[in-house]
């Protein structure tokens, strides 16, 4: 059972990966977004949860990357640090 969480978990990973990419290409989403950040944070980490587990390290090593400029991407884009 835990197994098939895991892989759950790391194929919601990549469909909301390649769905912020995709509402990127079709103009549904902005760059800058929170949303579009987001799901690319969200994404990567079901990625590591499940490349972790089943020892796939280059794909956890990527997608800690990817996790860490997802969060710089939602800092940057909060009120906070935007020059004015």
């Amino acid at each position: 059972m835990a197994s098939l969480l895991i892989e759950i978990i790391g194929w919601t990973g990549m469909v909301l990966i390649l769905l912020a990419y995709f509402l990127i290409t079709v103009n549904k989403l902005n760059s800058e977004s929170k949303t579009y950040q987001g799901m690319n944070l969200f994404g990567a980490i079901g990625i590591v949860i499940n490349s972790t587990t089943n020892g796939a390290y280059p794909s956890a090593g990527l997608n800690i990357i990817w996790s860490i400029v997802a969060v710089y991407g939602i800092i940057k884009g909060t009120k906070i640090f935007t020059k004015k």
